[in-house]
Formats: structure tokens, sequence, C-alpha cells
């Protein structure tokens, strides 16, 4: 695809499930900016059912938070993927990076930016929906589960979700279309199984935003090492069993193909 070829822009070759710009920036600002405005949206939405629970003096079931977890990850997918990949989730950008489908150079950048939009995200629903940050910490239920189980859920989960990312990678395109919606019945599958134990984050910028509001840290280490173990695993699993070497880091090539690095996994 021809695409304009001066100093702050470099060609991208197109052919990721989505609709592509036709440059991408050297200084990485769309792509973190929309990191950052993704993971906020995210967080955003899904504290504003806890927030209708806490207004409406209803009792929210978890089939509520998994629908809305699950639309949410859905539609911010579509309509971040062609900017930035829509990780929304350092153990997915730390893991694509360590199996060589993203470029290390920005693996920094988009974590920052991933974890500040949640922060962001935190403030904005006390503001806006007038909730404690205490009520969006995810940590275990321990009247029914211990912390070890917990970490053997996110970890599972977030193997799954890694996993499954993979394999939406290496289908047709016809099926590719349709990854925002298959992401979506996965995060809500997985809320729905897990939310009562763990509460599913499967994300360490999702629990480190309300922990970093409240200055509440226990069990963080649950949900900041499973979802990386998780996510590193699935990956190498999927690379393994499909018998297909990592592409080749895209970070030095003169031609970004955008399919292979920020789309090749598409979230959170």
């Amino acid at each position: 695809m021809a695409s304009n070829n001066n100093n702050n822009t470099i060609p991208v070759t197109v052919s990721a499930t989505f609709p592509q710009p036709t440059t991408m920036d050297h200084n990485l600002v769309r792509p973190v900016l929309g990191e950052m405005v993704g993971s906020f949206l995210l967080i955003l939405c899904v504290s504003g059912v806890t927030a209708t629970g806490q207004l409406t003096g209803s009792q929210m079931g978890i089939l509520d938070y998994a629908v809305a977890a699950g639309l949410t990850v859905g539609v911010l997918t579509f309509c971040f993927a062609p900017i930035s990949g829509a990780h929304f989730n350092p153990a997915i950008t730390l893991a694509s990076a360590i199996s060589g489908h993203f470029p290390w150079s920005r693996v920094m950048a988009y974590v920052v930016a991933q974890t500040t939009g949640c922060v962001m995200a935190t403030y904005a629903a006390m503001f806006v929906f007038g909730i404690k940050p205490q009520q969006l910490i995810t940590r275990p239920l321990y009247n029914y589960s211990s912390p070890f189980s917990a970490f053997f859920l996110e970890l599972l989960l977030t193997f799954i979700l890694m996993f499954l990312l993979s394999s939406l990678s290496h289908q047709s395109q016809l099926v590719r279309q349709f990854s925002g919606f298959v992401i979506g019945m996965a995060i809500a599958l997985a809320v729905f199984i897990a939310g009562p134990i763990s509460g599913a984050s499967m994300n360490p910028a999702r629990s480190l935003g309300p922990a970093i509001v409240s200055w509440a840290f226990d069990d963080i280490w649950i949900y900041i090492t499973a979802p990386a173990i998780g996510a590193i695993t699935g990956a190498f699993i999927s690379d393994f069993l499909r018998l297909s070497p990592p592409p080749p880091q895209p970070s030095n090539a003169k031609y970004f193909d955008v399919s292979s690095s920020a789309n090749a996994y598409l979230i959170t």
C-alpha cells in the first residue's frame, strides 16, 4: 500500500485483521495514547456496573459483571486494534514481546500507559460514580478460596486468553474480523467462572490501578505474577504446538508489519 515517505512516518505493510493507518509514527505517540485511553475506558466502564448496583440498591450478580466485561472488551478491541493492537494488559504485552511477536522497544511505554490509564480511570470512577477505590480492588474471597487458588485461576485464565489470541492470529482474515466478539465472549466466560473466587482480573494494570489509588497492595502479587506467567506460557505453548518459529523482531525493520506485532495479539 502506498504511503507518504517523509521524516515523520515509515511505510506500513498492511495485512492485519482490522483496518490500519497507512503510516506509523516513529515516536509511538498514537499507539501509546491508544493503550492509555483504552485501558482508561475499560476500567471506567466496568466500574460503572459496580456503581449501578450501589446507586440503584440492586444486587448485581456475577452474570451482570461477566456480560459487562465481555461487551466492554469486545467493543474496545474493535475500536483500538487499528491504533495500538488493543492490548490493555501488561501481561499480554510482555508475553507478546518474549515470544517474538512484539518489539521490545515498545514494551515499557505500553505498560506505563496501561497502568496510567487504569489509575486515571479509578479516580474518574470516584468522581463520576462516587464509588470508593477499595470497591474496585481485585482480591481473593477468603471465605471460599485461598490465595493459591486465586493464583492458579488467574494463571489458567490468562493462559487460555493468550492461547486464544495466538490462535486468532493464525486464522484466516475472515475469521479474524470477528476477533473482538470472540475475545469478549472469552472474557465474559472467564469472569463468570472465576469472578467469585479471584475476581477474574487477568490483567496486572487493572488490579494495580485501584490498588495504587487506595494504597492497598494486599495480595497484589497474585494479580501481577499469575497473569504474566500464564500469558507467557500460553504464547510459547501456542507457538510450539504450531511448530512455527516466532517472526523476526520488527523494531528495526524498514517495513513494520502490523499484523505480526501489535495486532498479532489484540487485547486486555
